[in-house]
C-alpha cells in the first residue's frame, strides 16, 4: 500500500476469502465514504497446507503458490468490485499479501486512519490461542483506531447514538476525541459513559463517589465541544462492572468506542480486560483507539 498523503490516509479493510462475510467490508466502504478517504482493500492469504493422500501425490511448490494467489486474486477483485458498487466516486485499492492475517493488517496500521474488520464471536480460548483469531492482536498493536464489526447496528432507538467508554486515562482520551469525531460524521448523540465500582474509591459514601466520578467524566470530556457544536453530548455515571454496563448501553448504539488500555491494566497485558471483554459481547460495532504515537 502506496503513503497517502498527509491527512488522507485511508480505511484499511481486511477481507474472507467467503463472500457471505461482507457487512465489515460494508461498514469499511461505508466509513471512508463518511471521512472522505480511500478505501484499501487487503486480503491476506496466510499459509496453506496441503492435503496429501496416497493417490495424490504433493503438487510442486510453483503450481501450489499460482493456485494460492489465484484464489487470493479472485477474493481481492470481488471485494473491490462489491466496494466500487456500493461506493462509485469512492477511490479503492487492493492488496494481496502473503502471511498471517493478524501480521499483515498490523503492519498497514502506521499508514492507515483506521482498520476494519470482522470477528466470529469466538470464546476467549478460541480468541487467545487460535491461529484463526485475528482481532485481539491486531486491535492490541495496531497504531490506529481498530474498528471490529460483526453485523450491521442495531438502531431502534429514534437518535442514533456513540457510546464512549470514559475512565480519565490518556488512552480513555484518544478514544473520546474519536468518538467525538465519529458523531460529529454520523450526525448522532455521544453518551460518555463512566463506569465506577463501589470498591474503587475506599469508604466515601455513593452519593460523594458518583460525585467524584462525576467530576472525573467532566474534565475528561471538557474542551471538545467548541470543535463539535453539532454534537449532542450526554454525560452518565453507572455502576457496575464496566464491561457489562458498556455491552448494555451500547446494544443500540452506532459505535461503541473503548481505549486499548485504561487505568485498570496490568503490565506486559496484550489489551486492556475492558477492550477484550466488550470484544467478545458487544452487539454493535467496537473500535479500538490506542494512545497515539505522535498522531494518526
Amino acid at each position: 500500500m502506496t503513503t497517502p498523503s498527509p491527512g488522507r490516509r485511508p480505511v484499511v479493510v481486511g477481507v474472507e476469502s467467503d463472500a457471505r462475510h461482507r457487512v465489515p467490508l460494508a461498514w469499511a466502504a461505508d466509513e471512508a465514504q463518511r471521512r472522505g478517504v480511500p478505501l484499501a482493500v487487503v486480503h491476506a492469504q496466510g499459509w496453506a497446507t496441503v492435503r496429501v493422500t496416497e493417490k495424490a501425490q504433493l503438487p510442486s511448490w510453483q503450481k501450489w503458490k499460482h493456485a494460492l494467489h489465484r484464489t487470493g486474486e479472485h477474493t481481492l477483485s470481488e471485494a473491490v468490485k462489491f466496494a466500487e458498487q456500493r461506493h462509485p466516486e469512492l477511490t479503492v485499492t487492493g492488496l494481496l499479501a502473503e502471511g498471517e492475517p493478524s501480521w499483515v493488517l498490523r503492519e498497514q496500521s502506521p499508514e492507515a486512519g483506521m482498520i476494519v474488520l470482522g470477528s466470529a464471536f469466538l470464546s476467549t480460548r478460541q480468541e487467545l490461542f487460535t491461529s484463526a483469531a485475528v482481532a485481539l492482536p491486531v486491535m492490541a498493536q495496531a497504531r490506529c483506531p481498530v474498528a471490529v464489526v460483526r453485523e450491521w447496528e442495531h438502531t431502534a432507538q429514534e437518535r442514533p447514538y456513540v457510546v464512549v467508554g470514559v475512565d480519565g486515562s490518556p488512552t480513555s482520551q484518544a478514544a473520546i476525541d474519536f468518538a467525538f469525531e465519529e458523531a460529529a460524521l454520523r450526525r448522532a448523540m455521544l453518551r460518555a459513559i463512566y463506569v465506577w465500582q463501589p470498591t474503587m474509591l475506599g469508604n466515601l459514601d455513593e452519593d460523594a463517589a458518583r460525585r467524584e466520578c462525576r467530576t472525573v467524566l467532566y474534565e475528561a470530556v471538557s474542551g471538545r465541544t467548541e470543535s463539535y457544536p453539532d454534537v449532542d453530548l450526554h454525560h452518565e455515571v453507572m455502576s457496575g462492572h464496566p464491561v457489562e454496563v458498556l455491552v448494555r448501553e451500547s446494544r443500540h448504539a452506532l459505535a461503541l468506542v473503548t481505549g486499548t488500555r485504561g487505568r485498570g491494566g496490568f503490565a506486559g497485558m496484550l489489551l486492556g480486560s475492558v477492550s477484550q471483554g466488550v470484544l467478545h459481547h458487544a452487539e454493535c460495532p467496537i473500535v479500538a483507539v490506542p494512545r497515539p504515537h505522535g498522531g494518526w
